[in-house]
């Protein structure tokens, strides 16, 4: 079974991680779920569903998730010989995003983010910010520059998107395509032919 890790930080835009959780788990994939305390109060204050309710809901349905304690650096996902597959943070903080181009590993989320980097495993990290200062712009190029995946929340519109769904499902879409993970989360572009 793969295992992805998905850590949540304080940025706006849970729901992404929310939607994204829920799609890794139907495909029968291992999920480590890192939150930091303002990513509870952030989802909380954004969707009006909190992390400790929502995840008891998904142990009841699923037996493959687990939600770690950001303080807990004796857990698997904080060593290199703990085979996860690749992890993403979703939405991702300029804070949390300095902290891993500077090799910060004070928490659990940081510190698995410092493995996939020293393992060479995948690592997808989805901004949410704007405008960009050159500072945030300077650790996501260094953090590029090592191999991770820069996926900003950014939806695309040439699927025609009638919802706020269509719209979350889209930036999830485009994670779960850099995994190599199929889904029909948005209709992808095709070659249209002028006739």
């Amino acid at each position: 079974m793969k295992k992805i890790v998905v850590g949540i930080t304080g940025a706006s835009g849970s729901i992404y991680a929310i939607r994204l959780i829920e799609e890794l788990l139907k495909k029968e994939i291992f999920v480590h779920i890192i939150c930091t305390d303002n990513g509870k109060k952030v989802m909380k204050y954004e969707t009006s569903i909190d992390l400790d309710e929502w995840f008891i809901g998904l142990k009841e349905k699923y037996d493959h998730v687990k939600l770690e304690d950001i303080d807990n650096l004796f857990s698997g996902v904080a060593s290199g010989s703990y085979k996860f597959d690749a992890m993403i943070i979703l939405p991702c903080s300029m804070g949390t995003l300095a902290e891993i181009s500077m090799g910060l590993a004070k928490n659990l989320l940081c510190r698995a983010a410092d493995v996939s980097l020293k393992e060479n495993r995948r690592l997808i990290i989805v901004p949410r910010e704007t405008p960009l200062n050159a500072i945030h712009l300077e650790n996501m190029l260094k953090l590029s520059r090592l191999g991770v995946t820069i996926l900003p929340a950014v939806p695309g519109f040439y699927h025609k998107p009638q919802s706020m769904d269509d719209l979350i499902n889209f930036v999830v879409g485009k994670i779960l395509d850099s995994l190599s993970i199929e889904n029909t989360l948005f209709t992808k572009w095709e070659d249209h032919k002028n006739d």
